[in-house]
């Protein structure tokens, strides 16, 4: 959402999406933005009220404008080795797996889910502000390789379900969700249609997304929040937006493409290495993916940067792009910052030269008007339960 330069108008119309569950946000007093092409809610009102609705009850988020692809044929996984800097090959059916999606200099195109329904039948979920961009990259990885791919997005919805009590509330309509696991899911008839439900998250709290048919969507949101009075101050799940879902998500310590995450950053600074097999090529039925190259040199000539988490004094909150000092030495930049609703103050995730980064180091931020002291401290800065 941050923007480095003034964008001149445009003489071309701009469409902008509604997701099939738009009506609901408005009904609801929803505040609208443009998002990556679709009109989404940043918040229903307190941004902190619905942050902390989640963290102590529940949230459910409209995520239909992230990207939605199914990759299905003989050659499927082979494609996706290609594809992802994750292990494929291994993925057992009702797997769901992150990964990141790089270019040929080793930076992140985006960072996706990765759904294994068979060997020959796949499900990638992607970022909204990626998907045009993905689509004709994903034809050229696939070159002469046997799979369809299909873009669903239009025809599908998604929402998220997060928070402490959403699996109470999940049993009334099935005792088999609860019981997934996590980064698992299931396909199954729920409320008179197919859904997929997954159990993956972005906001440090248990809960569940679903995948529907968009004509669906309205209808089936409807049946599931009948019995929730989201009106009321006590109610167990209330609607959120955009707004608590980053503030949640920084406090998870989870990277945001477009700020932890980008093209023109090495991938293995980005502290997601958990996401890179470097060895996948010299797996039996692995793959080298794009990218693999340019990281081995990388890691060979050794890593300058890395991303790691900052504690601030005081209540200002740092912004996106202000360097951070080590003494008079500007040794990095932050890419995202908010005063935590959680702990009761500020965070940040900062882009640090490796030296800068050992936890426990005192360090400044150069907000332009003053400086202000932080110490680096490892993501999370927040776990369910702790």
């Amino acid at each position: 959402m941050n923007q480095t330069a003034i964008e001149q108008p445009s003489t071309q119309e701009t469409t902008v999406h509604e997701t099939p569950i738009h009506d609901f946000h408005v009904t609801h007093g929803a505040k609208m933005v443009d998002f990556a092409g679709w009109e989404m809610p940043i918040s229903y009102g307190s941004i902190i009220n619905e942050h902390n609705q989640v963290r102590s009850s529940g949230g459910i988020f409209d995520v239909s404008h992230m990207g939605r692809v199914n990759v299905k044929g003989r050659h499927a996984r082979r494609f996706l080795e290609k594809l992802c800097t994750r292990r494929v090959s291994d993925m057992k059916d009702g797997q769901c797996r992150y990964s990141l999606i790089c270019n040929e200099q080793g930076g992140v195109k985006d960072d996706v889910l990765i759904y294994r329904k068979d060997d020959d039948e796949f499900l990638l979920v992607v970022n909204a502000s990626n998907r045009e961009k993905l689509l004709p990259h994903f034809e050229e990885v696939r070159g002469d390789l046997t799979c369809k791919i299909d873009d669903v997005t239009m025809k599908t919805a998604m929402v998220a379900l997060q928070g402490p009590k959403v699996m109470d509330i999940i049993s009334n309509f099935s005792s088999e969700i609860p019981t997934l696991k996590r980064y698992r899911f299931v396909e199954k008839n729920m409320l008179v249609l197919k859904v997929l439900v997954s159990r993956t998250g972005y906001t440090g709290e248990d809960g569940v997304e679903v995948i529907l048919p968009a004509k669906m969507a309205k209808s089936a949101l409807g049946m599931l929040m009948k019995d929730v009075d989201i009106e009321s101050e006590n109610a167990a799940i209330k609607p959120a937006g955009l707004g608590a879902r980053d503030s949640l998500r920084l406090e998870a310590g989870m990277a945001l493409y477009g700020h932890e995450l980008t093209e023109e950053r090495c991938a293995l600074e980005c502290n997601v290495d958990f996401a890179i097999n470097m060895d996948k090529d010299q797996d039996e039925r692995g793959e080298a993916f794009v990218g693999l190259d340019a990281l081995r040199i990388a890691e060979r000539d050794g890593l300058k940067k890395t991303i790691t988490g900052l504690i601030l004094d005081g209540k200002r909150t740092a912004r996106q792009g202000m360097p951070v000092l080590k003494g008079d030495k500007n040794v990095g930049e932050i890419t995202s910052a908010c005063l935590s609703p959680t702990l009761g103050k500020p965070i940040a995730i900062a882009y640090l030269d490796i030296d800068a980064a050992e936890p426990g180091g005192a360090l400044s931020v150069d907000t332009g008007k003053s400086k202000v002291d932080a110490e680096v401290t490892k993501p999370p800065f927040y776990k369910a339960g702790k």
